[in-house]
């Protein structure tokens, strides 16, 4: 957990190295999923060393991340200046179940290899609908390593407000993606 979960001190800082190597392809094919335009404004919860959110910054108008992680703070910061500087992204340390955005802010939102370790998931899906605008698209991504299936995730989302779900996998990861009704 220290090294993955709620990564902190130097356990912290090699497992942002780790992810930032190993979710880089998972970044990129959940990135497609969801059709990211110009125009979109995003949401990444739990972004981790900020490897998606540099990518979102290149396909996306406006970009923000929530993680509760100081850690992944530092680094994705790091990864990011210049975008952060530009006010093309910002990042905040919080939980997925108490973010700071208004209502209705994003077109779409995503959570690589996260939602399993979010203290209560159905509250952060709530919030994550939230701020979501009516239709707005949700992608859900777990590699094999997150140990996480397929178990449930229909319920839970379909309890917090997410309707035509669609499942899409690779060798190494499956993604659920839903829209907000």
């Amino acid at each position: 957990m220290r090294m993955f979960g709620h990564p902190t001190g130097l356990a912290g800082r090699l497992g942002g190295m780790v992810l930032a190597r190993a979710n880089y392809r998972t970044a990129v094919w959940t990135i497609g999923l969801l059709d990211i335009h110009s125009s979109d404004e995003v949401l990444e919860i739990g972004f981790g060393p900020g490897v998606a959110i540099r990518l979102l910054a290149g396909a996306a108008r406006h970009v923000a991340g929530a993680d509760p992680s100081p850690e992944m703070m530092r680094q994705a910061a790091r990864r990011n200046a210049a975008a952060i500087s530009a006010g093309h992204v910002e990042l905040h340390q919080v939980s997925a179940e108490f973010m700071p955005f208004a209502d209705q802010t994003f077109d779409k939102a995503l959570a690589i290899n996260s939602m399993q370790l979010w203290p209560d998931a159905a509250a952060g899906l709530r919030e994550v609908r939230r701020t979501l605008r009516p239709g707005g698209r949700l992608a859900l991504t777990f590699t094999t390593d997150s140990r996480r299936g397929r178990e449930g995730l229909r319920e839970l989302l379909e309890d917090a407000g997410f309707a035509d779900q669609q499942f899409a996998e690779t060798e190494k990861a499956f993604c659920v993606t839903a829209a907000r009704s």
